[in-house]
C-alpha cells in the first residue's frame, strides 16, 4: 500500500469532542474572505470554490426569525429522517460503524444520527467530520487519521442533502482512486436526510423539504466555515482548512439547534418504524434523475455552466444567502416549503419563476457575472 500522511488532530469549533471531532486544520489567523460580488467573479473567471470564502456575518434579524420559524415547522421532520437514517446505519454497519460527516452541512447532521443511536440504543459511535471538495476530492489524510484507528469498512459518509449528485459522484471517484492509488477499500454509500436528486440508496427521505441548518452559515455549524483547499496555506502532510469563527460565539445556535431536535426523538419513535417499513418496499437506487432536470434548465435558460444551477431547497436557500442568483424556479408556489425562499426573493430582489416539471421543490440559478 503507498504510504499515505496522516496530519495531527487539533479541536476546532464550538460542538464538544464527544458529539465531533472536525479533521479540519484551523486557518481561523488567515484571511480568506471576499465579497460575494468579487468571489462570484473570482469563482467564474476559473478561480476554484475551495480557494477562498464567503463573507461571515452577524445573521440579520430576519434570518434568524426564518431559521426559528423553520425549525419549530421542521424539527419533527428532521427527527423523524434522521431517525430513519440512523436505524438503516446501524443495521448495516453494526455496533463499530463510524460516522464520517461532510464539513460543513453533513456535521449537524452526524451528530443527531449519533445522538440517536445512544438515546435509543445506548450505543456511542465514533464521528468524525471531514472535507470533501467537488472536483479536488475528499481528504485522504483525514481518511488516513481514521483508519488508523478504525476498519475501512467500519467507516459510513453522511451528509445533509443532495442536490444535482455532484458530491455524490465526488466521494465514489474518491472512494475509486483510494483504493487504485492504496488499496484502502471503503464503501462509498453516502447517508442523507433528505434525496431529491435520487443520488444514493441511504436515506431518510426523498422528499424535497427544507432542512433550518441550510437557513444560516457557521452560526448553526459549530462555528466553522467550509473547508479550504489552497496551496498557500495547505502542505501535503494538512488536513484539508477551515476558520473558527469564534468572534460570533454570541450568536451560536449550533448546540441549541441539535437539542432542540433531538428533543423530538421520542415522539417520533413509532413513526421512524412506519418509514423504515414503507422504505422497503421502495426501488432505492439511485437514477440520478435529478441531474437530468438540471440538464433541462441549462437547455431551456441558455446556462452553459453545470455550477450555476443549483437545484434543492437547501442548495436554493444557499444561493440566496451566499451566492449572487439570477433567478429562482418555483415548483408551487404554495407549498409551505417555499415560504422562506419568496421571502428572501423579495428582499433581494430576485426574479421568481413558476417551474412545475421539476423533482425538486424550487431551484437556484446563478447569476453570470463575467
Amino acid at each position: 500500500m503507498n504510504k499515505l500522511i496522516s496530519s495531527n488532530y487539533v479541536k476546532m469549533g464550538s460542538y464538544s469532542e464527544e458529539d465531533v471531532k472536525f479533521l479540519l486544520k484551523d486557518l481561523s489567523n488567515i484571511q480568506l474572505e471576499g465579497s460575494t460580488e468579487t468571489r462570484e467573479k473570482r469563482i467564474q473567471s476559473g478561480e476554484h470554490y475551495s480557494e477562498s470564502l464567503p463573507m461571515e456575518y452577524h445573521p440579520p434579524k430576519e434570518y434568524l426569525e426564518l431559521f426559528h420559524q423553520t425549525l419549530l415547522e421542521y424539527k419533527n421532520n428532521v427527527a423523524l429522517y434522521v431517525g430513519v437514517v440512523a436505524e438503516q446505519i446501524l443495521k448495516n454497519k453494526g455496533e463499530d460503524a463510524v460516522l464520517v460527516s461532510l464539513a460543513r452541512a453533513g456535521t449537524p447532521i452526524g451528530i443527531l444520527i449519533k445522538r440517536y443511536i445512544r438515546w435509543k440504543y445506548e450505543i456511542n459511535l465514533a464521528h468524525y467530520s471531514i472535507s470533501i471538495i467537488r472536483g479536488r476530492g475528499i481528504d485522504k489524510n483525514a481518511i488516513k487519521y481514521m483508519l488508523q484507528k478504525h476498519s475501512a469498512s467500519d467507516l459510513q459518509f453522511v451528509d445533509g442533502w443532495t442536490g444535482k449528485g455532484a458530491i455524490s459522484k465526488e466521494l465514489t471517484k474518491s472512494c475509486r482512486d483510494l483504493k487504485d492509488q492504496h488499496g484502502i477499500e471503503l464503501d462509498d454509500t453516502l447517508a442523507v436526510v433528505a434525496d431529491p436528486g435520487h443520488c444514493t440508496t441511504l436515506f431518510g427521505t426523498r422528499d424535497d423539504f427544507l432542512i433550518p441548518s441550510a437557513c444560516l452559515n457557521s452560526t448553526v455549524s459549530g462555528l466553522v466555515s467550509r473547508t479550504v483547499l489552497n496551496d498557500q496555506y495547505i502542505g501535503q502532510n494538512d488536513f484539508h482548512g477551515a476558520k473558527y469563527y469564534r468572534e460570533l460565539s454570541d450568536v451560536d445556535y449550533s448546540n441549541d439547534y441539535l437539542n432542540e431536535i433531538a428533543s423530538c426523538f421520542p415522539a417520533v419513535r413509532q413513526k421512524v418504524s412506519l418509514k423504515l417499513s414503507e422504505l422497503s418496499k421502495v426501488n432505492a437506487q439511485p437514477t440520478f434523475s435529478g441531474l437530468s432536470t438540471v440538464h433541462k434548465i441549462m437547455e431551456e435558460f441558455n446556462i452553459t455552466d453545470v455550477n450555476r444551477v443549483k437545484p434543492g431547497v437547501g442548495e436554493t436557500t444557499r444561493v440566496l444567502l451566499r451566492r449572487v442568483p439570477w433567478k429562482i424556479l418555483i415548483k408551487d408556489m404554495d407549498s409551505p416549503y417555499v415560504k422562506h425562499i419568496l421571502m428572501l426573493c423579495n428582499e433581494k430582489n430576485v426574479q421568481i419563476e413558476e417551474y412545475p416539471n421539476m423533482e425538486y421543490t424550487c431551484c437556484g440559478l446563478i447569476k453570470n457575472v463575467r
